[in-house]
């Protein structure tokens, strides 16, 4: 089984994703589980997991919708407001009425202040997650951003954290300082986990391969073990630089000389139990 936990949809005319404008090409158009579809069953594919695209209550009933529509959409990571713990414990108890409803994220690469995370009523709102057994998907993109990753996680023990993207390594520059240091603090933890997604658009778009991505691949199993790795094709801002299809390939040659239990765990054991998904 291969359960993709990061790709997300977007609607344009039902959702306002204030990011999202004509710079971004082939992204500024609504993308639909429809479109997606297809792609999953070809590259073999059998559950996804949907991601929040917009800091918003829309996006995350949008998202709750699909997934009540299709059944191969596993879980959704939606939003609620952190940093007002009153009104996010009420969204909480509102989503997790649906059983698809899995955890939260909150666009932190957007935000000015790089230690956003670390803001006392944030914290507050994220034990909330932690209470109920929900995770947090972080997505930092500046080392500084994924700083914050250790002192939440050591602040809050129980809370689940998964990096998205492996918080974009510098690919494109072949460099490696200060990011592998810091995503090795991250997994000093063992309740941060690490998605390998989004590796394609932090490499050269026009000319990315496995061989671009294999080094940063292989110290994130490094640093995390299979057991807290999982795959993701960040579709559709995969589209960017490929296709799902290219995504899925070159992520297969990178994971193929990996032992089989550890391909299984990041095709779909880590997911499974990170997002408690009914597979």
């Amino acid at each position: 089984m291969i359960i993709d936990t990061h790709q997300h949809f977007w609607n344009l005319d039902l959702v306002e994703y204030w990011w999202l404008n004509a710079s971004f090409g082939p992204l500024y158009r609504s993308y639909s589980p429809q479109e997606l579809e297809p792609q999953l069953k070809a590259a073999g594919v059998s559950k996804t997991v949907l991601v929040q695209s917009a800091n918003s209550y829309d996006d995350t009933r949008y998202m709750l919708q699909k997934a009540s529509e299709f059944d191969w959409i596993a879980g959704v990571v939606g939003w609620v407001p952190l940093w007002n713990p009153r009104e996010a414990e009420v969204m909480l108890d509102k989503f997790m009425q649906n059983p698809k409803f899995r955890g939260v994220r909150h666009l932190i690469h957007e935000e000015q202040d790089v230690n956003w995370l670390q803001q006392d009523l944030v914290i507050e709102g994220l034990n909330l997650l932690a209470e109920r057994n929900l995770s947090f998907d972080a997505v930092p993109v500046l080392v500084k951003q994924l700083g914050n990753i250790p002192v939440i996680a050591e602040k809050i023990p129980d809370l689940k954290i998964v990096i998205d993207h492996l918080a974009k390594p510098p690919i494109k520059e072949k460099g490696w300082q200060p990011w592998a240091e810091t995503l090795k603090l991250c997994s000093d933890y063992p309740n941060v986990y690490a998605k390998v997604s989004g590796l394609n658009t932090a490499a050269d778009w026009q000319t990315w391969s496995a061989a671009d991505l294999e080094a940063y691949v292989d110290y994130a199993l490094e640093c995390f073990s299979s057991k807290r790795l999982m795959f993701g094709s960040d579709w559709p801002v995969a589209v960017l630089a490929g296709d799902y299809q290219k995504v899925k390939d070159e992520m297969s040659k990178i994971f193929a000389k990996f032992s089989q239990k550890e391909q299984e765990d990041i095709w779909a054991g880590t997911a499974s139990r990170f997002y408690r998904l009914v597979t």
